[in-house]
């Protein structure tokens, strides 16, 4: 295994030295028991994977054995050793493993040690049978895996002045009868030493020996009250904790607002069978951690599952019990309709960055399978909108920018809505204002807003030879559905507003609502105001589009003020007129004309700015592809109406 794979397993390649396979001398007239093990003392017996907790106090050294003779001469089944994340496999793990032991035999770990019981087999081959594999490791002899969560630390006396966690314990390992207590006091040639990564550790080895473990805790009594609390399991399947902060976490932030967040997973799975789907829908996989940034209580155990279930200051679930500050279940909205998993989180700070990390447990419900005390992934950054004013002058109700910059509590006109009937796709935020009500009645407005014009447009689709012979159809490509759908996202993305904080200057945004009132009372000042005429109107009046919101409907019932709008990607207007009849009149202005840049929103091709449109199915971005794709099916349109080309001509060149 390269030094690169090493860290993306978690494992670090420097600390798999003395315990990896090195020759074994086997005497069948002596058994080991009588060739001079000393006596164990104080020592903690671990099982299979069995968690095993308990307080380390500091200064002190816990010490554990692990006696292969427990295990049964079976070894267990190879789908038990995959975790969720699939960075764990057995597989993975044995590429390359045995050529890096080989290297290591003859290079760093020559140095004397004497552990007489270690696996010397040969590589195994990739175009081995499974069967083959496990029967040649059961020869040469056993993978162990240790894992262990640190899940409390010592507080400190004074968390003013001591802004650092306490130090990291220590994993001592040794598999040699003449160190059958590894601690700092023992022969560092007869064992390994792992600090814990925070709150974490991962090692593993193949043996045929027992396992002799040492947890040391530092003594910082000067600094740091009360004792170590972790939890230590073995296991010969695979990490029964673990962790990988390589790769990307499986979580994307889809919007915030000023006291809330919503994230999702990606697919948990695309396959189209449906009980498949169904397995995810009915049991959600993972839980989810949020920390203020600013916030050390977390720092030493963001890799460990019980520490951050006892840290964290907003979890999913602590102890067991899920937290009303987290709402989590099942969604199929997104791209694809396949199931994944979505996190709202309330009671946030307004204009604050936090960290989200995700985490689960592969075996739900049993303590005694690899997995089961947890796995966390790499954090994902967020941060809820700001509950700044751009400045207020003292004794006015006006912001803006020629006052002294003041921070105020968040005008509250931005808010998240989720799991709308009609709009299923919505869960962003949108023009809201507290006096309104609340987030389920600012839906319902909303939806039912949309629901109402989409009745209308259904009656005029009725007129519509739906029916009809493909060759008599409005289009050789669409039907009455395609245009069924694209009416629905397109409804949806107009009348559903996605919303920013006016105080957001992001080029991409478009003010609405200029010159009305916040929720609050306070308006913008002249001086904002004439700097956007400036900017974006004749210099010295704006249009319609930045005084007003897209629709009077928001500004006649719900009054949320000022704010900014992330546009729809204007692909969702295209996809409209592409999809339906001609005679229902639909058409969409094109980049340069009036009213585009108050609708829509492309890519700035000429300084590679990302896409900062909008879409059902994914945060910001519009994809250049599909737009292709939709501008070549419309051409095949166009050609057919205007009598150029026939539909036995197009399906004779396709």
């Amino acid at each position: 295994m390269t030094t690169m794979e090493g860290q993306r397993h978690g494992l670090d390649p420097d600390l798999r030295s003395p315990l990896d396979p090195l020759y074994e001398p086997e005497f069948a007239a002596f058994d080991k028991s009588i060739l001079g093990r000393r006596q164990i003392k104080d020592t903690n017996v671990l099982k299979n994977n069995e968690a095993f907790p308990l307080n380390v106090d500091q200064g002190v050294t816990e010490r554990f054995v692990f006696e292969l003779s427990q295990l049964s001469e079976r070894e267990p089944e190879i789908e038990s050793l995959e975790l969720r994340d699939e960075d764990h496999t057995w597989e993975e793990q044995e590429e390359g493993e045995e050529e890096e032991e080989q290297q290591e035999e003859g290079e760093e770990y020559s140095d004397g040690l004497n552990d007489e019981s270690l696996d010397t087999e040969p590589a195994d081959s990739s175009s081995l049978s499974v069967e083959q594999k496990l029967g040649k490791r059961q020869q040469g002899g056993r993978r162990i895996f240790i894992s262990a969560n640190t899940c409390l630390q010592p507080q400190a006396f004074n968390a003013t002045k001591t802004t650092q966690p306490p130090p990291q314990l220590t994993l001592y390992v040794s598999t040699s009868t003449d160190n059958v207590e590894p601690g700092p006091d023992a022969d560092a040639s007869s064992q390994v030493s792992m600090v814990f990564k925070e709150g974490a550790i991962m090692y593993n080895f193949t043996t045929t020996s027992d396992v002799y473990v040492g947890v040391h805790a530092p003594n910082v009594r000067e600094i740091f009250d009360g004792p170590y609390n972790m939890k230590i399991a073995i296991s010969t399947d695979g990490y029964y904790y673990s962790y990988n902060v390589d790769d990307d976490a499986d979580l994307i932030w889809v919007d915030s607002d000023s006291q809330g967040a919503l994230l999702i997973t990606h697919n948990l799975t695309d396959s189209n069978d449906e009980g498949e789907q169904q397995k995810f829908m009915e049991a959600p996989p993972y839980v989810l951690f949020a920390q203020d940034k600013s916030d050390p209580s977390i720092n030493g155990v963001k890799y460990s599952f019980c520490g951050l279930e006892q840290y964290a200051q907003i979890a999913t679930t602590k102890d067991g019990k899920y937290s009303n500050m987290v709402q989590t279940g099942m969604t199929r909205r997104g791209q694809g309709n396949f199931p994944k998993q979505q996190f709202f989180f309330s009671g946030l700070k307004p204009s604050t960055s936090y960290i989200g990390i995700l985490a689960n447990v592969t075996n739900p419900g049993s303590s005694n399978l690899v997995g089961s005390g947890g796995h966390v992934f790499k954090a994902t950054n967020f941060q809820t909108k700001s509950g700044k004013l751009f400045s207020r002058d003292p004794g006015s109700n006006q912001v803006g920018t020629n006052a002294q910059e003041l921070i105020q509590p968040d005008h509250g006109n931005c808010n998240i809505v989720l799991n709308l009937t009609f709009c299923d796709q919505v869960a962003y935020s949108v023009p809201s204002n507290p006096k309104f009500g609340n987030a389920s009645v600012l839906a319902k407005f909303y939806d039912d807003y949309a629901a109402e014009a989409y009745g209308f447009f259904k009656k005029a689709l009725a007129q519509i030879p739906c029916e009809a012979p493909v060759t008599q159809r409005y289009s050789l490509t669409r039907n009455c559905t395609d245009c069924d759908a694209a009416y629905k996202d397109w409804l949806c993305s107009v009348t559903i507003p996605r919303c920013e904080d006016f105080s957001n200057n992001a080029s991409y945004l478009h003010p609405r609502a200029m010159n009305q009132p916040f929720p609050n009372g306070e308006t913008l000042d002249n001086a904002t105001v004439s700097l956007y005429a400036e900017k974006y109107g004749d210099g010295k009046v704006l249009s319609k589009a930045f005084m007003e919101s897209r629709s009077s409907r928001i500004d006649e019932f719900i009054k949320p003020g000022p704010y900014k709008e992330v546009l729809p990607c204007d692909y969702l207007c295209y996809r409209l007129v592409q999809s339906c009849p001609s005679s229902m009149g639909f058409g969409c202005p094109l980049p340069g004309q009036k009213g585009f840049n108050s609708s829509y929103y492309i890519k700035n091709e000429t300084n590679g700015e990302v896409w900062r449109c909008w879409f059902f199915g994914e945060r910001g971005r519009c994809r250049k592809g599909l737009l292709l794709a939709l501008e070549v099916l419309v051409l095949l349109d166009n050609l057919v109406a205007r009598g150029w080309v026939s539909f036995a001509e197009l399906r004779g060149s396709a």
